[in-house]
C-alpha cells in the first residue's frame, strides 16, 4: 500500500519541526491533554511578551540596549506580573514597563484578563508564520526579537 503524504503549508510544516526540536532538546513528553496545554501555554506567553516588548520599542521609539539611538528621557522600567485566563489554562505574562508610566499596552490592554479564542487563534498563526523558513529567507521585512532564534 501506498504510504499517504500531508499536503501542509508552510508554516505548518516549520511549526511542526521546531515542536519537534523543542520536545526532543527539553526532553517533554505529550503523554495526556494537560501536557498539550502546558506547552500550548507556554507557547502565548513568549509570543505575547515578545509582541509587547516590541509594543514599548515602538512607543520609546529605540529597542533594547540600543541606547544609540534613543531620543526620549522616557526608559524601560523593567516588568509587572499578571495572570492571564486561557482555554489552555492560567499563564503568567511579565507586561514590560515604562518609567514615566506612560506606556499603556495595546494587545493587552490595562485590567484585561482573558486571551479570546480569537485572540489564541491569531497568536498561533503568527507564531506558525514567523517560524516559517519562507519568512526567514526574506530580507525586506525583519522578523521581531522573539521569532529569532538566539
Amino acid at each position: 500500500m501506498a504510504k499517504r503524504t500531508r499536503s501542509e503549508t508552510p508554516q505548518k510544516q516549520a511549526m511542526r519541526e521546531m515542536m519537534k526540536e523543542y520536545l526532543k532538546n527539553n526532553d517533554v513528553s505529550v503523554k495526556n491533554g494537560a501536557d498539550v496545554n502546558a506547552i500550548m501555554r507556554d507557547m502565548m506567553s513568549v509570543i505575547l511578551e515578545g509582541s509587547l516588548d516590541e509594543e514599548l520599542d515602538e512607543e520609546l521609539g529605540y529597542s533594547k540596549y540600543d541606547y544609540a539611538n534613543k531620543d526620549t528621557k522616557n526608559s524601560r522600567n523593567g516588568h509587572s506580573s499578571k495572570t492571564m485566563h486561557t482555554s489552555y489554562g492560567d499563564m503568567e505574562l511579565a507586561i514590560p514597563r515604562d518609567r514615566n508610566s506612560e506606556y499603556e499596552p495595546q494587545l493587552i490592554k490595562k485590567y484585561q484578563n482573558t486571551v479570546t479564542q480569537d485572540m489564541e487563534e491569531k497568536i498561533i498563526s503568527m507564531y506558525a508564520k514567523w517560524s516559517s523558513p519562507c519568512f526567514a529567507r526574506s530580507p525586506s521585512v525583519p522578523a521581531p526579537s522573539w521569532a529569532v532564534s538566539a
